[in-house]
């Protein structure tokens, strides 16, 4: 047995059975060992964005990782803004990166360079196996480190002679279960302060983050409502928001800065659930940083690595809150809209034809702001947003998703702008017959910067200015592009054609795309 084939075994001994792969010459041990260790998918990706932000969606739905396999420090370069995502979001994540024989190293070559140096700002756990021996037991830690509260991003780097190697002894079954790191509950005094907050005076608000925003959490939560008045809300960008018709119901803090500011202008006490106290994306001129007001009472009630689900019961049972019961959305589906497409219109058409159990992954920018609460009453659902605010993040986490849920409708909601950082996603969805729904919104421009330059104090935009605003120079055909990659799709420019159109990519088993033009 060679390196490549004992770090293989290890993993599928410790539950890790789908790798997202985008390799080169220093992983091909390991790309031929995959046909003789049976038990791993293999997926690829044609951009190494695509391969992290595919693990990321799929630790999002199972909350367990894949194994994703990477090029050399250029590759991982090419998934670090999707790794970011992803350690925001708090996925659990192996990465096993390539490198230069140990030999070669000194050589300097072209593509020598610090991968433990790169992977460290974007990973919680990094280490390079030195030896075919060790991969065993560091491909454990590796999966430990990622399984471990809240979930991490592990990067284990492989030089291609520790794969190529024979691993000298018996190999024997490494388990990574006594290596994890279970979630740290709050103590008895931080649940005291927060019930006694919330019995006290002035507005209190619940800021859920993590698992907090799962269906069982979420029930407490409503309960700890229902008992005090709280006000329930979730930060901004959250990894995975269970939701719609028969889930307890919570309010996303807006995006910007003034509406977030007024939201939470009369809230006296805000306590955290796994989540930060809240602040603005980015500075601007005369707005202040932080959402919440000056003098507001901030309590920790749980951190992030911290047991939430413990905390929320543990505090409904400290209020007394456990006899009353959560508000609910009730199943309220609008009718369908026709006429001249709007925001608020392709709103109102997702709520009434979001399939029960749909997974939604969310990058719709500008375009989706009321997306959220039109679809608060919808059928069951999940909702996924790019908790690091990094972009390009919604055709490849749809990737993952899809395999991890494959009974599920994947709803990928996409920015033209957004879209075309990782297109490439699109082959893959072709290649694994995965059955997502992709939907371009295609304004034509980064509407989102046009916004952030009123933000910033920007009253003019100029030619060139807008030469780095507009993107419908030339205009970038989906359909073509979607046709290229291999999935079906169409254009609409009306709401009574974007109704059919999405019958038609409900009704796919398969990928199925919808350029939507307004």
């Amino acid at each position: 047995m060679n390196g490549a084939e004992s770090l293989l075994t290890s993993l599928l001994q410790n539950d890790v059975d789908v790798c997202f792969a985008n390799p080169g010459t220093s992983e091909m041990h390991f790309v031929a060992a995959l046909d003789r260790v049976s038990g791993m998918r293999c997926v690829l990706g044609l951009f190494e964005g695509v391969v992290t932000g595919a693990a990321d969606g799929y630790a999002r739905m199972l909350d367990r990782p894949a194994v994703t396999l990477l090029h050399l420090g250029p590759g991982l370069a090419n998934g670090l803004s999707n790794l970011h995502n992803a350690m925001r979001a708090q996925s659990p994540i192996v990465n096993i990166i390539g490198d230069h024989a140990t030999f070669h190293r000194q050589l300097d070559a072209p593509l020598t360079s610090d991968i433990e140096g790169t992977a460290r700002p974007f990973s919680h756990w990094v280490r390079t196996s030195e030896s075919a021996s060790a991969l065993a037991s560091d491909a454990a830690a590796a999966v430990a480190a990622a399984r471990s509260a809240p979930g991490r991003v592990a990067s284990l780097i492989l030089p291609a002679d520790a794969a190529w190697n024979e691993v000298s002894g018996v190999h024997s079954e490494t388990n990574s279960a006594s290596l994890i790191s279970p979630p740290a509950r709050p103590a008895d005094m931080a649940i005291d302060a927060a019930a006694g907050i919330l019995k006290g005076h002035g507005t209190s608000a619940l800021i859920l983050a993590g698992h907090a925003t799962r269906q069982t959490p979420l029930e407490f939560a409503g309960m700890i409502s229902a008992a005090t008045g709280a006000r329930l809300y979730s930060q901004t960008l959250t990894s995975r928001i269970t939701r719609g018709a028969g889930r307890v119901a919570i309010d996303r803090i807006p995006y910007p800065i003034d509406q977030a500011i007024d939201l939470l202008k009369d809230v006296d006490n805000i306590i955290l659930v796994g989540a930060r106290a809240p602040v603005g994306f980015f500075a601007y001129p005369d707005k202040p940083g932080t959402l919440f007001h000056p003098g507001t009472r901030i309590h920790e009630l749980v951190s992030i690595d911290g047991d939430i689900p413990y905390a929320l019961e543990a505090l409904a049972d400290a209020v007394g809150a456990k006899k009353f019961a959560p508000a609910k959305a009730e199943l309220d589906l609008p009718a369908r809209p026709n006429g001249s497409i709007s925001p608020d219109k392709i709103g109102q058409l997702l709520a009434a034809t979001l399939p029960t159990e749909a997974i939604v992954i969310d990058e719709s920018i500008t375009t989706g702001r009321s997306f959220h609460s039109a679809t608060r009453s919808s059928r069951p659902h999940d909702w996924i947003l790019p908790t690091g605010g990094s972009i390009g993040f919604a055709l490849p986490v749809a990737t993952g998703a899809a395999i991890a849920c494959a009974d599920r409708k994947v709803v990928c909601l996409e920015s033209d702008g957004s879209g075309m950082y990782m297109p490439q996603a699109l082959w893959t969805h072709a290649r694994e017959s995965l059955d997502i729904l992709t939907i371009i919104f295609a304004n034509r421009k980064y509407q989102i910067l046009r916004n952030e330059m009123q933000n910033v104090g920007v009253t003019e935009i100029g030619p060139k200015a807008s030469g780095l605003l507009d993107i419908d120079d030339p205009v970038i055909d989906w359909v073509s592009l979607a046709t290229t990659f291999g999935v079906d799709a169409q254009r609409v420019d009306t709401m009574e054609a974007f109704s059919s159109a999405l019958d038609i990519g409900f009704a796919t088993q398969g990928p199925y795309l919808i350029e939507v033009v307004f």
